[in-house]
């Protein structure tokens, strides 16, 4: 039998500070039974001091405190377990290795979401992209999904540069890799001699155009089957300098869609140096650079003494660009039957070209110093370096970059004055197509290395395609940040 008494005591316990344990009591009734023998602190008989009773108020502070933890500890883990991958047949049920949830570090939190976030969007980004371009995930892409990697064509930012000159048409397609850097996706090269018959009638022949256009289309499927960044589409001296070529750039933007710009002699200089900034060491301290073209040749003197800067450009301390290239200099003085005397001839006609040149000895004591050299990036040089090579079939990979002494060339330049125009036609590194066109362009190199005599020449396969490349990733910031590259495709001059 309850003794009324009690019931009174504990009636006046819960109206007080026992609440909370009525609560408590509430949600877990399996402790009912051990906290219904506690002694309730309200039934003391004796009055409890003042300091007593600040103690009781910390500890009831502190135990609600490890309550909030115990929750949050709880809540914490079973987030974890609602994002990890269900078991299945394959995995047996055992021991788990992994570090509870609720050690995790925010951090560490963060970085997994990150990771699972960026796993799930991958495919779908692919999907979407070959979704745009016409094309639809085969079963198997669809079924095993293509994981995240930062060198996936697809979500690689691709960079495009066109160049259309008077002896050739090139593409090339690329994407940003190490600072200063870059791999080709594509590539396209073909000689379609524009400016065939300019020098006589000051026009571009319609076969000439109709070559043009034709390698225009293939260029223009190509870019049109890229996801492109950015691209740059430029024509040099040919439609430069033709009555014609602001037509025949109208033909072209009909025909194929391209809208190509015509560029100015400078903006042809700087982007050569521009491509060729990876092939100058530290212990250079100035370069005659030069590029032969068809129709016409830029020389850039380069004093790097002082100061270095990521764009070789910016060293440019005077440039020139002679009105004369291989197909214009081959079509003046004969490119199929060349004597040594006819060969004189086109060295002494360069020559006083470059005469007018006022600025050809800028760079003083710096060009006949051992830190001096030249570099070349043209046709003419890279063929030298491949005969010199003895190669069977011209490689990129060993021409580029590689060097030639003063006896080199004059001996190559030599070997060729030796052969007829069938000889050369055999000559794997030459061809039908440059066997007219490399005795004046070895000229044009002869009355450069006498104005500018270096014991040095390095061999560049590359020209304004990689200068358009290189400044065109400069600008987007691509080497900045390859994690959050700027996404806007649009094309800049």
């Amino acid at each position: 039998m309850k003794n009324p008494e009690d019931d009174a005591r504990i009636a006046s316990h819960d109206g007080a500070s026992g609440g909370n344990w009525a609560r408590k009591d509430a949600r877990n009734p399996s402790e009912n039974g051990k906290r219904e023998n506690r002694p309730p602190a309200a039934a003391s008989a004796e009055p409890q001091p003042a300091s007593d009773s600040g103690r009781l108020d910390t500890s009831q502070k502190k135990r609600a405190r490890r309550r909030r933890r115990g929750k949050a500890k709880l809540r914490n883990g079973a987030a974890a377990a609602a994002t990890m991958p269900a078991q299945t047949d394959a995995q047996p049920a055992g021991p788990s290795t992994a570090k509870p949830a609720s050690k995790l570090s925010n951090r560490r939190r963060r970085s997994r979401r990150n990771k699972q976030a960026r796993a799930q969007a991958a495919p779908k980004q692919a999907a979407e992209l070959q979704a745009g371009q016409g094309g639809t995930p085969r079963p198997q892409e669809q079924q095993r999904p293509r994981p995240f990697s930062a060198r996936s064509d697809a979500l690689q930012p691709l960079y495009a540069a066109l160049d259309l000159g008077t002896n050739n048409c090139r593409l090339l397609v690329a994407a940003p890799t190490r600072p200063g850097q870059f791999r080709v996706v594509d590539a396209f090269s073909r000689i379609v001699r524009l400016g065939e018959g300019l020098s006589a009638t000051g026009r571009l022949g319609d076969k000439a155009m109709d070559r043009a256009v034709e390698a225009l289309k293939i260029c223009r499927d190509k870019l049109a089957s890229k996801t492109l960044r950015r691209s740059r589409l430029i024509a040099t001296e040919a439609c430069r300098s033709a009555e014609n070529g602001a037509d025949f750039l109208g033909r072209v933007r009909e025909e194929t869609g391209l809208d190509l710009e015509i560029v100015d002699r400078q903006t042809e200089a700087r982007l050569a140096v521009s491509g060729c900034g990876t092939l100058v060491d530290r212990d250079t301290d100035a370069i005659v650079l030069f590029d032969i073209g068809g129709g016409s040749s830029e020389i850039a003197l380069i004093d790097v003494s002082r100061r270095r800067s990521p764009r070789l450009a910016e060293h440019i301390i005077a440039w020139t660009s002679l009105p004369v290239g291989v197909v214009t200099l081959a079509e003046r003085f004969g490119g199929r039957e060349v004597t040594r005397e006819s060969f004189a001839a086109m060295v002494g006609h360069v020559s006083e070209l470059i005469e007018s040149f006022n600025d050809r000895h800028k760079l003083g004591e710096l060009a006949r110093s051992p830190r001096f050299h030249l570099i070349g990036t043209s046709g003419t040089v890279t063929t030298l370096a491949g005969i010199h090579l003895g190669l069977e079939r011209y490689d990129r990979k060993r021409i580029d970059g590689m060097w030639m002494d003063e006896g080199d060339v004059t001996s190559m330049t030599s070997r060729l004055l030796s052969w007829d125009f069938d000889a050369r036609v055999a000559n794997p590194c030459i061809g039908a197509d440059r066997a007219d066109l490399v005795l004046a362009g070895c000229a044009i190199l002869d009355a450069i290395r006498n104005v500018w005599p270096s014991q040095k020449l390095r061999v560049a396969d590359r020209g304004l395609r990689e200068g358009i490349l290189t400044e065109l990733m400069s600008r987007d910031g691509a080497w900045r940040d390859r994690r959050h590259p700027r996404s806007n495709n649009r094309h800049i001059s």
